[in-house]
Parts: structure tokens; sequence; C-alpha cells
């Protein structure tokens, strides 16, 4: 498809995330061979130059190898830290769109969802439906972590800053997927906060009911100023988690199907049992 004009990014840079999209989620597979320089230069309506530029952004990321007359293949193994962007921007290409996630804050969410939700504001992506829920650990219960390093009890003002944090990106999120409804943009769209009392030590992402992310919260110390006053924390580390991508196969025996089919259950029997409506 030509590359979308009101995209503020290169030219080259449209191309490789688009190459890198089709290469995470299988679309070409280790030991594929991509289009050739020219081939991609007509699909994407730029020059071959741009095409090389973005071939070389693809082989810095480990992604691709060249092979001298023969051509450039997906690299047979690139099994490293999978990015969760590109799978749910693609996600948002079919009719009907639905994200769940259970995790601390939402905040990688909330970053993730801004340019797909951009491009159907622009007429650059039309799915019909769209249904995203949100299970966090509720505020006003004293948490097991984050706690305090002294003493490891819970901290009511670190807890009121993180709610803060939490309401601010889960929130947005749901004022900027129902507002897509509300302007007529798509057919329907929900957005869920439903809270619990456990404390997330992991966090999952399920897109469209076929694929998974996974990853674990590590734990941390660190010194912030509370109330004036520098208080020792242990604290949940939710950025540069290394998640893990599992996703279905037309197989229904095969371990990712059967990671899914888990996870999904796992997560529909919290949102139905234990899980409360979470007040604004």
């Amino acid at each position: 498809m030509p590359l979308d004009p009101d995209d503020p990014r290169p030219p080259y840079m449209q191309v490789a995330n688009a190459l890198k999209a089709a290469i995470l989620t299988k679309v070409f597979k280790p030991g594929d061979r991509l289009p050739s320089r020219a081939e991609l230069a007509k699909q994407y309506d730029v020059a071959p130059m741009t095409v090389q530029s973005a071939l070389r952004e693809l082989r810095d990321d480990g992604l691709i190898v060249s092979r001298q007359g023969s051509g450039v293949y997906v690299r047979e193994r690139t099994e490293r830290p999978v990015g969760l962007r590109p799978h749910i921007e693609r996600a948002f290409e079919t009719d009907h769109v639905t994200i769940d996630f259970a995790g601390f804050s939402g905040e990688t969410l909330h970053g993730v969802l801004q340019e797909p939700l951009d491009k159907i504001r622009i007429g650059r992506l039309t799915p019909q439906t769209i249904r995203v829920r949100m299970l966090v650990p509720d505020p006003t219960v004293p948490w097991s972590v984050p706690c305090t390093v002294e003493d490891k009890a819970d901290s009511p003002a670190f807890r009121d800053r993180m709610a803060e944090i939490m309401r601010r990106h889960t929130l947005a999120i749901i004022d900027n997927v129902t507002e897509l409804a509300d302007l007529g943009l798509i057919k329907e769209a929900t957005a869920e906060i439903r809270v619990h009392a456990a404390t997330p030590l992991f966090k999952l992402y399920l897109i469209n009911n076929e694929e998974a992310f996974f990853g674990f919260y590590p734990v941390r110390e660190h010194v912030l100023t509370l109330d004036g006053q520098t208080q020792p924390i242990y604290d949940l580390v939710g950025k540069d988690t290394i998640l893990f991508h599992h996703s279905t196969t037309d197989d229904n025996t095969s371990t990712g199907s059967q990671y899914i089919e888990q996870a999904r259950t796992w997560f529909d029997s919290i949102w139905d049992t234990i899980a409360t409506e979470h007040k604004r």
C-alpha cells in the first residue's frame, strides 16, 4: 500500500516499520525471501533508494540478511525481545478489534494505542468495532508491593501517587477509544476498567484472541520523595520488561494455541468474579 502522506516519519522509516511488522507477525516467516527492491518500491510507491534505506534499518535490527545473487531473507533466528507496537497496530487492520490487558498502570498500552487510533481518525484504518478491557489493582486497598524497604509495609502516599498515574493512562484510553464511536468513525467502541485486590506481578496483553504477550514485573529498590520526605521503596518495574509472544495456529493442540486459551480463561475468570467496576 502507498505510504501515509500525513505520517511525519521519513518514507524509509515508514517502509521499514511496515516490513518489520510483517516479519514480527509472521507474514514473512524466518527463512522467507522478501520481495525484490524494485517490487517493494512499486508496492509502497517510493524510490528504490528509499527501500534500500529501509532494508538497512531492518538489517541493523538483525531481522534480515542479504545473500549475494539470491536476495534478502528473514533471518532464521529472530527470537529476541518482542515489540508490542507492531502487533497492536496490525490488530486494528481487522474488522473487530479486542484487546484485554492485565497489569499495573496501563502506561505502555496507552502509548502503543495512540498511532492506530490516530489512523482511524484520519481514515487510514477502518475497524467496525473495538473492545478494550483493563484489569488493574484496586488503589483503595493496601498493596503487598510496592512497599517500604524498612518494614515491607504498604505506603498509602506512594499508593496514591501510583493511583493517579494509573487513572491518567487508563481513563485516557477509555476517552480516546469511546470518542471514535461518538464521532461516528466506527460502529461500536467500548473500553472498561475493573479493579481487584491482588497485586499484579506480571503484565498480560491478549490481542484479538489470537496473540498474547506476557512479561514479568521485576521488583527493584529506589528512593522517592513523598510528602517532602525521602522514602526507600520496593517497586514494580514495568519499563523495558521483556515480553514473551504466543500466537494461535491452525493446530489447536499447539503450545501457542493452548497458552492463549488458558490466558483468556484466566482473564475472564478474574473479570467475571473478583474484579469490580472502577469508580472514576
